[in-house]
Formats: structure tokens, sequence, C-alpha cells
């Protein structure tokens, strides 16, 4: 019994360290990573200061030319690295995918928990969330050989013709591979996030609930409305939040159809922009060739604000529950 007994605590104390490895690893990874990204950011923090965040020109300057000091750091002639075209597209797409994403995830996951029964149910279901696992290299492509030249020829100029006389859905149309492209892309590529988590989330309305609503003369969008949205009002604001950060970062499929705009900020719906995870993507290779290693240090910088953002949103997104569950736990003291 005592060898037993040993062994029992021995296997309870290995448990214990590994379940806690595994529990503190997503924080050490986190530390990690932003670790390193501010290291390599320092350089490029004491050449721009905050004009990094509140410049728009981005020139890496003449690579095979001398070098220049400013500040203590040794920068090609003429560099410059402005980052806030590629902060406005991140967040000008991002918030327009959501403009789109979010009513047709709440109505498709309604759909899927309370109206559609059966195998057609669990087909739909696997379906919505098959499409987040589509490759976004896959889905950037549809957006240049389909969903760009859609824009341009019939999508742009129907929104132009009904909305034109505000400025921002004015102007020229172009080519298609703009704000629009990017919006819509990273619509469809958050709506299966969005969907899923909103789906499990209807299905976790007590069923009284509903049948007390639908007993009381409503019908089925008013109890969706009444009943079922407040319910699941936090959890739909931390959906809304995942795939807000899912549409921040994303980057191959904007890299292909946002018109990798540099030094210029989108004036209209159409204008091309360029993201900071497209524009890291597409500027690395060229950044390595720089001698003195600030393109480099720049990007990391870029990457250190969008981490930065991602995560303010996410904690954002958990103080709003919170409060709204604080403000619950309150009334329902006061009542009682």
């Amino acid at each position: 019994m005592r060898r037993v007994s040993n062994a029992s605590k021995a296997a309870d104390r290995v448990f214990q360290v590994a379940t806690g490895i595994c529990a503190s690893s997503p924080v050490l990874f986190l530390l990690a990573i932003a670790i390193i990204v501010v290291v390599q950011s320092i350089p490029t923090i004491h050449f721009m200061g905050w004009q990094f965040l509140t410049t728009i020109k981005w020139d890496m300057g003449n690579l095979y030319g001398a070098m220049t000091h400013k500040h203590g750091v040794s920068v090609p002639a003429g560099a410059s690295y402005g980052a806030l075209v590629f902060i406005v597209g991140t967040v000008a797409s991002s918030l327009l995918a959501l403009i789109i994403a979010i009513p047709v995830s709440i109505l498709t996951a309604m759909i899927l928990a309370y109206r559609v029964r059966g195998p057609i149910g669990f087909v739909l279901s696997v379906l919505v969330e098959l499409l987040a696992g589509i490759p976004s290299v896959v889905i950037g492509l549809w957006g240049i050989l389909v969903l760009a030249p859609w824009v341009t020829h019939q999508f742009g100029p129907f929104l132009k013709g009904i909305l034109g006389f505000i400025p921002f859905f004015g102007g020229d149309i172009g080519s298609g591979y703009g704000l629009l492209s990017s919006g819509i892309v990273l619509a469809i590529m958050i709506v299966p996030i969005i969907t899923a988590t909103t789906r499990d989330l209807f299905r976790q309305v007590p069923l009284l609930a509903r049948e007390g609503g639908l007993g009381l003369g409503m019908t089925t969008w008013e109890t969706v409305r009444y009943i079922c949205l407040p319910y699941i009002k936090d959890g739909l604001v931390g959906a809304i939040a995942l795939g807000w950060g899912r549409a921040m970062g994303e980057t191959m499929a904007v890299l292909m159809v946002s018109g990798n705009a540099i030094n210029i900020l989108p004036h209209n719906l159409y204008s091309p922009i360029s993201t900071m995870a497209a524009f890291i993507a597409n500027q690395l290779d060229s950044a390595q060739t720089d001698a003195s290693g600030m393109a480099v240090h720049a990007l990391s910088e870029m990457a250190l604000v969008l981490l930065a953002i991602t995560v303010l949103t996410n904690l954002l997104a958990r103080f709003l529950v919170n409060r709204k569950t604080g403000r619950r736990s309150v009334k329902v003291g006061a009542n009682g």
C-alpha cells in the first residue's frame, strides 16, 4: 500500500507540473514574441520616435550610398519609416470586414441553431466550419480572378450610383484592388469563426426561455432579438473580438487584393491600401538587403504595433464582458 501511495503522489506531482507548464506556455510564448520584437524595434524607435506612427512616408533610402547617423544609429541616406498608411489600412479593412461579417454571422448562426435540423443542419454546420480551413492564398486567388473584376464592373458602380453623394463612396473606382475588396475577403475569412461561436452560444439559451417568448406571441425574430441576443451578448463580444483579431492579422489574402499602396492614405472605399501584416510579408525580402539592418528593425516595430493593437482589442473585449457581467451581478444582488 505504501508503494502505491508513493507512486500515486509522484504521478500527481508530475501531473501538476505538466499541467502548469501547459497552462503557462501561451503566456510564455506571448512574452517571448513580445520581447523579441521589442528588442528588434529599439533602433527604429531611437531613429523615428513617435513619427513612426504619425508619418506616411516609407523609404528605405539609398542602400548603396553612404550611411547617415542620427540619434546614435546608422541608416541609409534618405531613409524614412512611417507606418501610418499601414495602420490606417489595417484598421479600416478590419472594421469594414466586421461591418459585413457581423450581421451575416448572427443570422447564419440563428438559422443553424434554431431553424435547420437533422442531417441538413449537420451538413451546413460542417460546411461553415470547413470554410475557416480554406487556405488564405486560395481565397486571395479567388479575389484576383473574381472579386476584383466584379467590384470594378458591377458592385463598385452600383454603390457609387446609390451612395455617390457621400464622398467616401464616390470618386474613382479603379482596378478593384483596394479597401472594398480587402474588406470583403476578410469578411469571408472571419464569418466562419464568428458564426461557429455564435451558433454554440445560441444553443446555450434555455429552451424554456425561447418557448416562453413564443408562447407570449413573439415572432421568431422577436424571440431572438429580445431573449436570445441579450442572453448571449457577453459571449458575442468575445466572438467578434476573435474575428477582429483574425482580420487584423491576415496576410496573404489581403496582400493579393489590397493594391499594395505605399505613401498614400485611402481617400475613398475603392482606394488601394496596405495592411501591416501584408506589408511585412511583402517587404521582408527587400528589407534584408539593407546592410544597416534598419529596414528589418522598422518591420519589427510595425509587428510590435500590430501585436499591441491586437492585444488591446482583446483586452477591451474582455473589459466590456467583465463590466456587463459585473453590472448584471449588481442588479441581481439589488433585486435579492
